[in-house]
């Protein structure tokens, strides 16, 4: 009798250390994805509105350091995006009140994070026509963007040159956005990672 409670003793403890090890296993799985594969986002702004709305949660992967024009991305911005109600631009001559859109970003990263759209790539012509944007020389298919409203921020119709390594990110509220257009483009080495997908609210859950 005692020997088989000491055997019942004995497979308690150890399936009770198989699952603390299991437990411990799927947590640090968990944070190591988290820290180098696949990282989730709170969306802060309405800057991506229709695509994405204030408070909706997507996921990054952050494998992705070099995106293709329409992808949707994570990224440090420039330092010069830091200042919200004038934001500086690389080259004092464009950007803001100027035809041009800004073409040379700070050259130190901002600790915030931001997302937006890829819209130009390394060595692509840009200038932004009533909110779309004209890539060398051919204007975008934008079903995506919510309508610029006409002003200043609509319009910098002399065209730019993305810096090699750099992409040009505008948000698709095209009209409410701080994007490329006022602080620059972005260098590959600051950005985090491409949304793939959205996890909440339950009724956005999908694809991006």
């Amino acid at each position: 009798m005692a020997s088989s409670r000491a055997k019942t003793h004995k497979s308690t403890l150890k399936s009770l250390l198989e699952l603390v090890v299991t437990v411990a296993v799927a947590v640090g799985l968990a944070l190591l994805i988290q820290a180098f594969i696949v990282k989730p986002y709170r969306i802060p702004s309405p800057s991506m509105v229709p695509t994405l709305e204030v408070g909706q949660r997507i996921l990054a992967n952050r494998l992705i350091s070099r995106p293709s024009v329409g992808d949707i991305v994570v990224f440090h911005p420039p330092h010069g995006a830091d200042a919200t109600s004038n934001p500086i631009c690389g080259n004092p001559n464009q950007g803001g009140g100027h035809s041009q859109a800004c073409d040379q970003p700070t050259p130190t990263q901002s600790s915030q994070t931001f997302i937006k759209r890829v819209v130009a790539g390394p060595g692509d012509r840009v200038s932004i026509d009533n909110g779309h944007v004209v890539r060398n020389g051919v204007q975008e298919k934008d079903p995506y963007i919510a309508p610029c409203d006409g002003d200043s921020s609509c319009n910098f119709r002399t065209p730019i040159v993305v810096p090699p390594d750099d992409y040009f990110m505008m948000g698709d509220n095209r009209g409410a956005s701080d994007d490329s257009r006022f602080w620059g483009p972005v260098p590959d080495k600051w950005i985090i990672g491409g949304a793939f997908f959205t996890y909440w609210p339950p009724d956005r859950i999908g694809t991006l």
